[in-house]
């Protein structure tokens, strides 16, 4: 059980947005102090929208904030650290995606992300702590690309094997890990 003080946790979800048994989802369920961005309505690849989506959810939170974000989330909050600041304490970044790069069937083209401001993915260094986790066999992401992306953010990395992309394609619908990795955050530790 993760102690969160005065804490807010914030979901910040990829492009899929809220999926039932997703690990971002289940966590929400049992935090006392939670807000998740919500799903966009329309300009669904827009990453100035989304941007603003989080920076209209920030708004309502007083208070600290851990973020917890996946995949294309954590592009999302890469992209608004640039142009905005809040009280954000730390932000757990899980799995980000390599946008530069082809994505399966199914997923935007390159051509489309760009067309939508989501390349190129800031470099700068994060203002807040954060951790990237990252794996062996990630169809999102090669794992060099993503401790790349970490060491140009500042940011922590915590090698998680073999976990896929961390969803529930992956098998995964809770992950527990992610509580440690959150206190971790919130005890400055």
């Amino acid at each position: 059980m993760i102690e969160q003080k005065n804490t807010t946790v914030l979901i910040v979800p990829g492009l899929r947005d809220h999926v039932e048994q997703h690990w971002q989802t289940l966590l929400a369920a049992r935090l006392s102090k939670v807000k998740t961005v919500p799903p966009l309505e329309s300009d669904k690849l827009s990453l100035t929208a989304r941007v603003a989506a989080i920076q209209s959810t920030i708004e309502t939170i007083d208070g600290p904030i851990i973020v917890v974000a996946h995949s294309a989330g954590t592009l999302m909050m890469v992209h608004w650290a640039q142009c905005h600041a809040a009280n954000i304490q730390g932000a757990l970044l899980a799995v980000p995606p390599d946008f530069s790069v082809p994505m399966p069937v199914g997923y935007p083209t390159v051509q489309q992300l760009a067309k939508n401001d989501w390349l190129p993915v800031p470099t700068h260094r994060l203002t807040f702590r954060s951790i990237v986790t990252t794996s062996e066999n990630d169809p999102l992401a090669a794992f060099d690309q993503v401790v790349a992306m970490a060491n140009n953010w500042g940011s922590e990395l915590v090698h998680l094997g073999k976990v896929g992309h961390l969803n529930s394609a992956s098998g995964y619908g809770d992950w527990p890990q992610a509580d440690a990795l959150i206190q971790r955050l919130i005890d400055g530790s």
